[in-house]
């Protein structure tokens, strides 16, 4: 509802990249969007003043749906590649992919420059439609399992830091597969290195720079409808956090500068709250720090706000949340875990949702 119409009422989990954040269903199962996926941010119409909302919205992407750059693709082999941490990869056989990290943006980029049909197994943040036959190969998490990996005799690997344990990836090194590490980082400024480093790797060098191009002109795109109606002024931007939240866990972070939420925030034109507090990588959160930080608005992830029992319990869990303006409005925004930072040929998408979230939320309430 709108603020005038009710205004008489008053990680454990470690860092995010290699520090085994949980995103996903722990059993394997996939997580699924509630609610309706967000219409084009420009066919609704804005609040004349985005604080003018109270209340809990979930932001849904549109068009998930795999869309190949190219069917049955023949990648140009072999190809010797020098990966993120410096070691020269020979890749002869594409025919047997895994690509995993914690987001499933890894399988996700394979799938879309055509190669779909060559992946054999799957991380548990891996849930569109088209990839959820696919064996699983982490358990319990987030923690790769050498036995399912090498049951699956892959002829590449494609991964990062942020699953471990880092012992299983060496394993599989040492029994000969290539093993290729792209940077784990996640942002809206690396989305187009991160798929030609992952194109590089199977052999379609072409086929990655027409899955930039397309994937860029759609961030391009949704960001300038953005700047269209978000605020211009800092003072009337809204001022936002992203909290990242486990109850069972007792995982209270707040993201900084570098965990994918800052860049997040900006392609949003909002206030980067944990910049001007200077909050770096993720932390504990502290009463203080929400104190200090006043928030207008709160990002988290979906499994995360149900993990406390949604609003209500995060505000018991987090008392000093409803002493910021965000706690009073319960102007909290979620999104599914596998989608909200993790960029990729979904980041256009995402960040859609997310608009229509932050300055429409009529369209989805």
């Amino acid at each position: 509802m709108r603020r005038s119409a009710v205004a008489a009422l008053s990680v454990v989990v470690l860092a995010l990249s290699g520090c085994g954040i949980e995103v996903g269903d722990k059993d394997g199962g996939h997580s699924e969007a509630s609610g309706p996926a967000a219409p084009d941010l420009d066919t609704v119409t804005p609040l004349s003043d985005p604080r003018d909302w109270q209340g809990a919205v979930t932001a849904v992407a549109q068009d998930t749906a795999v869309d190949p750059v190219a069917e049955d693709p023949e990648p140009a082999l072999p190809v010797t590649v020098t990966d993120n941490q410096g070691t020269k990869v020979t890749i002869d056989d594409t025919s047997r992919i895994l690509a995993l990290d914690i987001y499933g943006t890894l399988s996700r980029t394979v799938y879309e420059l055509g190669l779909g049909d060559s992946l054999v197994g799957r991380d548990v943040s891996t849930s569109f439609p088209e990839a959820a036959d696919l064996p699983l190969v982490t358990k319990g998490g987030h923690d790769l399992n050498a036995e399912s990996i090498l049951d699956l005799d892959p002829t590449l690997i494609i991964t990062d830091t942020s699953l471990g344990p880092w012992d299983v990836i060496l394993q599989m090194r040492e029994s000969g597969i290539p093993v290729v590490v792209v940077d784990s980082t996640r942002s809206v400024g690396n989305v187009g290195s991160l798929i030609t480093s992952i194109a590089q790797a199977v052999g379609l060098p072409d086929e990655g720079k027409t899955l930039v191009t397309r994937t860029e002109a759609q961030i391009d795109a949704i960001k300038a409808k953005i700047a269209d109606v978000a605020p211009k002024d800092d003072s009337q931007k809204l001022r936002t956090i992203f909290l990242y939240v486990r109850g069972q866990a007792n995982v209270y972070q707040l993201f900084g500068e570098g965990t994918g939420a800052d860049t997040l925030i900006d392609a949003l034109g909002l206030y980067d709250v944990a910049e001007e507090i200077d909050w770096k990588g993720s932390r504990n959160v502290t009463a203080e720090a929400l104190i200090e930080a006043q928030p207008d608005l709160v990002f988290l992830m979906s499994k995360g706000l149900e993990s406390v029992g949604n609003v209500d319990g995060l505000l018991e869990k987090v008392p000093a949340l409803a002493s910021t303006p965000a706690g009073e409005n319960e102007r909290f925004v979620a999104m599914e875990d596998s989608q909200i930072l993790g960029y990729g040929p979904l980041t256009a998408s995402v960040l859609n949702a997310l608009g229509v979230a932050v300055y429409a939320p009529e369209a989805i309430s």
